[in-house]
């Protein structure tokens, strides 16, 4: 489904479903010419243009997914397997003057 092992918060859910959202009517447009956004917004341009916008917001979000979903942010890794294998921090070194949890 999403990134296996990363537990998202509500906003990068939210991010995820708008990504999926963009993905499949970029594919629609480039298969069959359609515009699903266009389609479900009918004739209001600008509503057309903010879930762009949004679309394009939620993607800089998922990139930035690791900082708060993997808790690699300013507490360190969070990791509760203790392990870090999801976070790639084999020898658990605190990240930013976290300390690392056990």
């Amino acid at each position: 489904m999403m990134m296996k092992g990363m537990k998202l918060c509500g906003l990068h859910k939210a991010a995820w479903a708008l990504v999926i959202v963009g993905a499949l009517n970029w594919g629609l447009i480039g298969i069959a010419k359609m515009n699903l956004v266009n389609m479900l917004v009918g004739n209001w341009p600008m509503v057309e243009r903010v879930v762009y916008a949004l679309v394009g917001l939620s993607a800089v979000a998922m990139l930035m997914a690791g900082k708060c979903c993997m808790g690699m942010g300013m507490g360190g890794c969070k990791c509760e397997d203790g392990k870090c294998d999801h976070c790639g921090m084999d020898d658990k070194k605190p990240m930013m003057g976290g300390e690392h949890k056990m």
